[in-house]
Formats: C-alpha cells, sequence, structure tokens
C-alpha cells in the first residue's frame, strides 16, 4: 500500500478544498481518504508526503483527436507521410497529453481503438483512452472529406478504421454496428456542419434527417454505447438534442435556441463548448473559417451561461488534434475567462466529465473506490488557473496507482516518507 499525504485536495465535486488529507491506495484503487489524523495507515505503508502542494482528480479532456496533426486534406487523408512516422508521432502526442495531467481522454475521431491496446497492454504510457474512431455523417457532412477536384480518399483501406460516411436509417444502424465492432466506445455524430468545414456547409447548415439520428442513437443505446454529437446550431443542434444524444459538443448557438437549455438539462445531456478550437480558428485558419468564427464567439460564450444558468452539466473538451497536442489545459483557463469560476472550470474536466463520458464511478472525483488518478501541482489552481497549464509546476501525475510522472525531488521535503 501506499499514501499520499499532506496536500490539499480538490477532489472535482465542487466541494471546499480538504487540507492537510492522506490517501491511502492500495494497488490501482483509493481504499481511504480524509484528514490526515482520520486515515489509519497500515504498516509498512509507502508515504509520499505531498504537505503545500495541491492535488486534483486527474484531468479529462471529453473531445480530442489524437490521431490528427493538422486541418491539410493530405494529412487527414494520412499520405503526408510514411504510416510507421504518423503512427508515432500520435504515440508521442498520447504520452504528451498524460504529462499534461491528463489521465483520461475522449477521442472524437480519428484514433483507432490499437492505441488503446497499447496503453493499456503498456507498450506506450498514456491517459484511459475512450475512442469513436470516426466521425458519423451523411454524404457532404463533416465526415465526408473530399479533395477541391471531387475525389474521395481511396488511400485508406484499414478495416479496423472505416468510413463514416452514411445515408438512410439502415446504413447509419449497420454502421453504428461496425464501429461497436472495431472497438468504438462511444458513437460521434454530426447533425450540422462547422468553423472549419467546407464552404456552403456551414454550422447551422443540417446534416442528417430526424429518422437517421434517431436511427443512430437508438442503435448506439442497444449497443450499451454514449453518443456525442458535432452540432454547433441551428435545426441540427435541435434535432440531436430532441433525439438524446449524450453529450452536444460546440453547441455555439444554444443561446437562440434557450428551451434546449432546459431540455438538456431534464435529459441529463452534457454541453462540452470547446472553446480551444474556436480561439485557433480565429486567427490562422482559412478566410471563410476565420469569419465564422468570429460570427459565433459572442454568442458562443453566452450559450456557456445560458447553459449553466440552466442546470447543463458542462465537460471540458479542446477539439484539438488540428493545432496542438499537450496543451489541454487551455480549455479550463478558458472556461474561466468566459465567466465560470476557478472551481466550477476545474469540475468542467473532472467530476462531470467523468459523468459525460459515463465513467463517474471509476474516476473523475477523489472518493474510496475510484481508480487512484491524480495530478499533483504546485500552486493553487484556485487562486490562478494557469497553474494546471505549467508543466513546471505539475509535481505529479498518477493513474491506477502508478506515478508516470514524478517530479518530486529526491530529499526535497515533499518526497521524503517517515
Amino acid at each position: 500500500m501506499k499514501a499520499l499525504i499532506g496536500a490539499d485536495i480538490i477532489d472535482g465535486t465542487g466541494g471546499p478544498v480538504l487540507k492537510d488529507s492522506a490517501i491511502l491506495i492500495d494497488g490501482e484503487r483509493i481504499i481511504d481518504v480524509g484528514p490526515r489524523a482520520a486515515v489509519t495507515l497500515p504498516p509498512n505503508t509507502e508515504e509520499i508526503n505531498l504537505t503545500g502542494l495541491t492535488l486534483l482528480p486527474g484531468l479529462i479532456d471529453t473531445h480530442h483527436h489524437l490521431a490528427h496533426k493538422n486541418y491539410t486534406l493530405d494529412s487527414r487523408w494520412e499520405i503526408q507521410e510514411p504510416a510507421s512516422v504518423h503512427h508515432l508521432k500520435t504515440a508521442k502526442a498520447i504520452e504528451e497529453s498524460l504529462a499534461a495531467g491528463y489521465t483520461c481522454i475522449r477521442d472524437a475521431g480519428g484514433l483507432d481503438a490499437g492505441f488503446k491496446i497499447a496503453v493499456d497492454e503498456g507498450l506506450i504510457k498514456g491517459p484511459r483512452l475512450l475512442t469513436s474512431i470516426a466521425i458519423v455523417s451523411p454524404t457532404g457532412g463533416i465526415g465526408d472529406r473530399v479533395a477541391p477536384s471531387g475525389h474521395r480518399n481511396v488511400f485508406i483501406t484499414d478495416p479496423m478504421h472505416p468510413d463514416g460516411v452514411a445515408n438512410g436509417p439502415e446504413a447509419i444502424r449497420a454502421l453504428v454496428r461496425e464501429l461497436v465492432r472495431v472497438g468504438a466506445d462511444v458513437i460521434k455524430f454530426a447533425t450540422t456542419g462547422g468553423a472549419s468545414s467546407r464552404s456552403g456547409h456551414g454550422p447551422k447548415d443540417i446534416a442528417f434527417g430526424p429518422d437517421e439520428v434517431k436511427a443512430l442513437v437508438d442503435e448506439a443505446r442497444s449497443q450499451e454505447k454514449f453518443t456525442m454529437c458535432h452540432a454547433v446550431g441551428g435545426p441540427g443542434l435541435r434535432m440531436c438534442i430532441e433525439a438524446g444524444v449524450g453529450s452536444v459538443e460546440h453547441a455555439c448557438y444554444l443561446a437562440e435556441d434557450p428551451d434546449l437549455a432546459k431540455m438538456m438539462a431534464d435529459h441529463n445531456t452534457f454541453f462540452t463548448p470547446t472553446f480551444e478550437v474556436y480561439e485557433f480558428h480565429s486567427t490562422i485558419s482559412a478566410p471563410h473559417i476565420v469569419e465564422r468564427t468570429k460570427q459565433l464567439m459572442q454568442i458562443h460564450q453566452e450559450s456557456l451561461h445560458l447553459a449553466v444558468s440552466a442546470g447543463v452539466k458542462v465537460a471540458s473538451g479542446t477539439d484539438a488534434g488540428g493545432f496542438v497536442h499537450g496543451d489541454n489545459a487551455r480549455e479550463i483557463e478558458l472556461m474561466v475567462e468566459r465567466g465560470l469560476s476557478n472551481m466550477m472550470a476545474i469540475q468542467t474536466a473532472t467530476g462531470w466529465a467523468a459523468e459525460c463520458v459515463g465513467q463517474e464511478k471509476n474516476f473523475g472525483t477523489v472518493k474510496k473506490g475510484l481508480y487512484a488518478d491524480f495530478l499533483v501541482v504546485d500552486g493553487d489552481p484556485l487562486k490562478d488557473i494557469s497553474v494546471l497549464r505549467n508543466k513546471d509546476l505539475i509535481k505529479m501525475v498518477m493513474k491506477g496507482g502508478v506515478a508516470y510522472i514524478d517530479n518530486l525531488l529526491v530529499g526535497d521535503p515533499q518526497a521524503v516518507g517517515d
């Protein structure tokens, strides 16, 4: 057994900080947690002194694209470089995410299930991975990547990475089953265009019809899989919420349809704003993408406040991959800049995020019985949220009781056991 002693705990529930704590770990899981004086340590327990440091649950990114490198078509078609180089870069991105304090990432398209196996078997170090494999969309949707010449991608023929394009309820049901067969943990689909989609298929333009969306959500539910939907605004946003999707990704124009926020709260539908990707798109993307992004920035913030006021749970997701890896905590920082308290912003990447991905009984909070997944930092993120983004201040990243990142110096008071 081992015990983490003396840290100030932000437990991921939004509750008060636990000062001078003790966490007792047996194998992968927490078996006791509380004030230091209230936790009895069995003989021969290894003690790790974290006095003066802050401990949080390992952070969770509910919307990432670990296999994506940039937004160019040849990169998305995976013909920019040898496949071996592409996969090694993906493995590096996975390792960088763990080093940034993220112990779980839900990939929203592009990552095949083999990387999850590689992490589980210890071939690479990484977060707990939840995969969606491909983005399900109709012909012309965001998952249908076609060159300006009209040519489709005929280069990827990996049977473990099927094409996400499907039309009609029956074809969609078949695709959901195929995605589950190749290892999808969650079914990702799109009912609108987006800021970065092709010209003519914008954030409020519809993809799929109600019968198709209902078939997808019903089939995923029958396969006991969660669903996440790319929906920015307009009729497509309403469609996925009415169909009972698990989480709505982006929902920038939610504030234009305020009744949807109550519906989301009533259905326990999560809201993943992904501010970080729009910060990127507002600067160096193609002109039509920059313009779309600038148009939605203000109402996106209003949508966040509307959702929180209605009781919707917000989850932190970066939608990174096209522009950066390893800077996931910028999304938490942006939540604060958009008006959330530091504590609530942390909750979006811990307790609420774990609920969003259906893993609240395993991680996301610091509770007895859960996995010992922790981030330990030198500083107080309730006073300065940027602490979570500063890699020099990350002292430990623990996943399942194993310290994959340990920057506690030998001889430093924080590293001395009794």
